[in-house]
């Protein structure tokens, strides 16, 4: 027996009718079937014994009403402008929302980058409301405007919302760009936040197809111990969450402590198990430059914490601090206050150092003004030792303040270590000639008390400085070679470099390093590159000397000068560049994990002490970052809101 096969309604071909609208009220939606304009009902199939139905059953009083011919005409008319109405006002909410979402987005992301606290949101909106009153006052659309900027969502609970899913973002376009890269490095560094909670801050460099990158991976909390073991699986299980495979690491850069050094449980040596090939490892060059600078014999550091000890006397009491701040404005001196010691920051001592200096004269007549005796102070070899502490540590901040920063890369920082180093000696031949024309402060004591200055005693202090300069850095000068590639490959003799981190062909390598160093076209690209990083380094002294510290922010980095050089090569010298890329990708310092740090302790306050790790971790990624979140795609994941 033959089963009968069913009719489909879609196999019938079935249309809508334009007559339908006029005689029923039904007009035809975006998938071609008839909705009701009296009630927005949609019918399942395009039939006009439905549509009939419909109207005859559910709108009697309609249908009576309007009866058919010009009355229901018209009713018909005004209900289809009513509908296209509350579509046009619908499609003009939908991005207009979105506009609105995109705003919020950009506001949160201004907040986190300054650190500020989430509350904040709405305090800016207030302003915001409060100046376009007067700002758009003459504005015909000011009642738009305003209603505008009313609309936009910027709750404490919306901020935090938007700096996380910015912060995720983020982190996939970092993930995305790790997955691309053949070599990458990483500095991790740790501190405690307001909570005592142990933060591993673990930063990423690389080349990306734009140029070098410096990000933060992770902010990692230790709950327990932080052992190297702890520190190693906190780094471990974050890069394997994001799917980066280990064995692209090519160096760590630690702060050298023993929880990061240790032989055998330190995370370096934990890390170095887990990756299937050598990798080079470095001991901050900033933190070693810091510890040579504390070889000072024990005499003259009594001056420093004597220099700290007085400096405390007259801030650290409220009477004291004012009478002497109103003392100096009364005699109209240069500076109107002294600077207190902060042994967290690097420039800190020198600074401290200088200013005392410029105050001595002062702080002398205050303290015997209020009968405070200190013999030192009068004690012409205790002055010679304080002028030269304050010489040295100015020839010290220097040379840190070239170390710090972004951009510098490990060749650099080398180079600068090493000229200090020459010119420590230089400094023991000037006491050496007497003529003192390096240490300012000293020789200008000298010549207004006509003081007997030891020469031997301060050489001394220099040339043991030097030799604790000349027995560190080692495994920057190991790698020298290498560290020079970069910059100067025409130089460059293949078994002085190191090649085991990087995976490279030695046989292909020495084959392009020939044809390139007699090829005039490539060749002269790296003569161009010294020349132009001569004249960065020109423009940065000529900025530096006049305090113009914005503008040498934007001075384009010498990484990024290498960068290009190497990008405009063909990539028929393959070897070349991913060993020059992966040399650039060398961190030489944990300057952004102790500036990272530095975040922390801004945002996670005593005030915003509950700030989640989440949280915190969002925040600290915003400011530093260098990529942009998709604010577009990330609004339009949201379902758009009015403020509350």
């Amino acid at each position: 027996m033959t089963t009968k096969k069913k009719r489909r309604t879609e196999d019938e071909n079935r249309e809508f009718k334009v007559e339908w609208t006029e005689t029923f009220a039904f007009i035809q939606n975006l998938n071609g079937l008839p909705t009701c304009l009296i009630c927005q009902e949609k019918l399942a199939h395009n039939k006009k014994s439905n549509v009939e139905r419909h109207f005859t059953t559910k709108h009697v009083s309609f249908s009576i009403k309007y009866p058919v011919g010009d009355a229901r005409k018209k009713a018909v008319e005004e209900l289809q402008k009513s509908q296209e109405k509350l579509s046009s006002e619908f499609n003009y909410w939908m991005p207009s929302s979105n506009n609105v979402n995109i705003a919020s987005f950009v506001v949160s992301q201004e907040i986190a980058k300054r650190g500020k606290p989430y509350t904040d949101g709405e305090y800016i909106k207030s302003c915001f409301i409060n100046a376009s009153e007067e700002l758009f006052r003459d504005f015909k659309n000011k009642a738009d405007i305003l209603k505008k900027i009313k609309e936009l969502p910027l709750s404490a609970e919306t901020v935090k919302d938007r700096t996380v899913k910015m912060s995720s973002n983020i982190t996939n376009q970092q993930v995305e760009d790790l997955k691309l890269v053949s070599a990458l490095s990483i500095a991790v560094g740790e501190s405690c936040d307001i909570n005592d909670t142990a933060q591993v801050s673990l930063f990423v460099r690389f080349i990306s197809s734009t140029g070098p990158k410096e990000e933060l991976l992770g902010l990692l909390p230790l709950k327990g111990q932080t052992c190297g073991e702890d520190i190693a699986n906190a780094v471990i299980e974050c890069i394997e969450k994001h799917h980066i495979p280990l064995d692209k690491i090519v160096s760590i850069s630690t702060d050298g402590s023993k929880s990061m050094t240790g032989v055998r449980n330190g995370f370096v040596a934990i890390l170095k198990e887990k990756i299937n090939h050598e990798i080079l490892t470095y001991h901050c060059i900033i933190h070693q430059e810091a510890l040579c600078a504390q070889t000072f014999p024990e005499e003259i550091c009594n001056v420093m914490e004597l220099v700290i000890k007085i400096i405390n006397s007259i801030v650290a009491k409220a009477l004291n601090h004012r009478q002497f701040k109103e003392f100096l404005v009364e005699i109209e001196s240069e500076y109107a206050d002294l600077l207190l010691l902060n042994k967290v920051r690097w420039l800190s001592r020198g600074n401290v150092l200088k200013r005392f200096a410029s105050l001595l004269t002062e702080i002398k007549a205050f303290l015997l003004e209020k009968g405070i005796h200190y013999p030192e102070l009068t004690n012409d070899q205790w002055i010679q030792k304080f002028y030269f502490m304050v010489d040295v540590t100015s020839h010290l901040n220097q040379l840190n303040h070239k170390l710090q920063g972004k951009g510098n890369t490990a060749f650099s920082m080398l180079e600068e270590v090493i000229s200090f180093e020459n010119k420590l000696y230089l400094f023991a031949q000037d006491f050496d000639r007497e003529t003192l024309i390096h240490f300012p402060s000293l020789l200008k004591h000298r010549q207004e008390n006509n003081s007997d200055i030891d020469i031997c005693y301060f050489k001394t202090t220099l040339l043991n400085m030097r030799e604790a300069f000349l027995n560190r850095f080692q495994e920057f000068r190991n790698s020298k070679a290498t560290l020079a590639f970069v910059k100067k490959p025409l130089d460059a003799t293949v078994t002085e470099l190191h090649f085991s981190p990087f995976n490279i062909d030695i046989g292909n390598f020495e084959m392009q390093l020939l044809d390139l160093k007699n090829r005039e076209l490539w060749s002269s690209k790296f003569e161009r590159l010294c020349a132009d990083i001569e004249i960065m380094e020109e423009n940065k002294c000529e900025l530096s000397s006049q305090h113009k510290w914005s503008a040498l922010k934007d001075l384009e980095k010498e990484d990024m000068l290498i960068f290009n050089t190497w990008n405009s090569i063909p990539d028929s010298y393959n070897q070349l560049k991913k060993l020059a890329f992966a040399v650039l990708s060398l961190f030489g310092s944990t300057y952004l994990c102790e500036q990272s740090f530095s975040s922390m302790n801004l945002i996670k306050s005593k005030l915003r002490s509950c700030l989640t790790d989440e949280n915190l971790e969002s925040c600290i990624k915003l400011k530093t970052t260098t990529y942009k979140p998709d604010l577009p795609k990330l609004s339009k994941e949201m379902q758009g809101h009015c403020s509350h």
